[in-house]
């Protein structure tokens, strides 16, 4: 008789641990459907808007030739592995850049976190797809698998501000810091050097960085510096047909994903991230020194990535 209940028992503890099983099967099965799907509709939005509207996304350009090398510049090739990379300043690059540089070294690969971060920006590290000719370039966008990472514009745009402006950084303040506060900060002389501007705690604000931006003097001085230029005109989405576009916001999901489509998610472990900064309180805390009508305007500057990249216009900001 006590057989009979420890046999029923075991027989019970069997079913409910076959039934969690397929509970939890079914869940990562959702799960990668619902990955797979929004892996597809990124990529159909990105085709249909450029085919509605490619004139306006490619500047009236016509196909690939018509794009200059800088303008390529972005765009990072590992024949080895058929992979073609254009990274974005600001959107989880450094991490995507230290897998790369692990992918050249021997096998079994190292922890892409062990790599120095800083060290990863040095492209002379890296083969560019500018490096080869035409040809061979056209060769690779239709062979290799091609990706890049994207983020909400206005987040992206905090993030450069903080880690360009609000930190030292001697190249930033000189070539750019230095120039807005003398425009829009009211400052005839600033310090001359990152050093002394610290030493005073003189920096641009966040409203001077946004003033520059939407200053029309200043796209036709030189091109938006890539920490700040629109992501559609760092990686030609209309020009280049994408295999994976990867949200920061989804980062770690997605870069796992990425990982098994390229066959590498048992080689590499992609590194933890810990800029978490998509909140509405977060952005609208941000963004309360910037005039509503400026607002819109910076809108309008970067509304082809809001469009392209599937982000919803921010009428949190927008609509006051």
């Amino acid at each position: 008789h006590g057989g009979t209940h420890k046999i029923l028992s075991i027989h019970w503890i069997f079913v409910i641990h076959v039934f969690y099983h397929v509970i939890i099967h079914k869940g990562r099965d959702a799960k990668a459907e619902r990955i797979h799907q929004q892996k597809q509709l990124r990529k159909q939005l990105l085709r249909e808007l450029c085919d509605a509207d490619k004139e306006v996304f490619t500047e009236g350009r016509h196909s690939l030739e018509e794009l200059s090398d800088t303008e390529l510049e972005n765009l990072i090739v590992d024949d080895t592995h058929g992979i073609v990379y254009c990274y974005i300043p600001k959107v989880a690059c450094t991490n995507w850049k230290r897998v790369l540089l692990v992918l050249n070294q021997n096998e079994p690969y190292p922890d892409p976190e062990s790599i120095d971060p800083d060290s990863v920006h040095f492209m002379n590290n890296f083969t560019l797809l500018n490096s080869f000719p035409m040809t061979e370039m056209k060769a690779r966008l239709k062979h290799c698998t091609k990706f890049l990472f994207v983020r909400d514009s206005f987040v992206r745009l905090i993030s450069a501000y903080r880690d360009k402006f609000q930190h030292h950084n001697e190249y930033f303040y000189v070539n750019f810091g230095r120039y807005i506060l003398q425009l829009y900060g009211n400052l005839s002389n600033p310090p001359r050097t990152a050093d002394e501007a610290f030493a005073l705690s003189v920096r641009p604000s966040f409203y001077n960085f946004i003033q520059y931006l939407l200053d029309p003097k200043t796209e036709k001085m030189e091109p938006f510096e890539p920490h700040w230029r629109q992501m559609y005109r760092l990686c030609h989405p209309c020009f280049i047909e994408y295999d994976f576009v990867g949200h920061q916001e989804t980062l770690q999901e997605d870069a796992q994903e990425l990982l098994k489509l390229l066959k590498l998610e048992d080689e590499i472990k992609f590194p933890p991230s810990y800029d978490n900064m998509t909140t509405h309180s977060f952005i609208k805390e941000w963004f309360r020194v910037v005039p509503l009508e400026d607002r819109r305007k910076l809108y309008k500057l970067y509304e082809g990535d809001f469009m392209l990249f599937g982000y919803r216009r921010p009428s949190v900001l927008l609509d006051d």
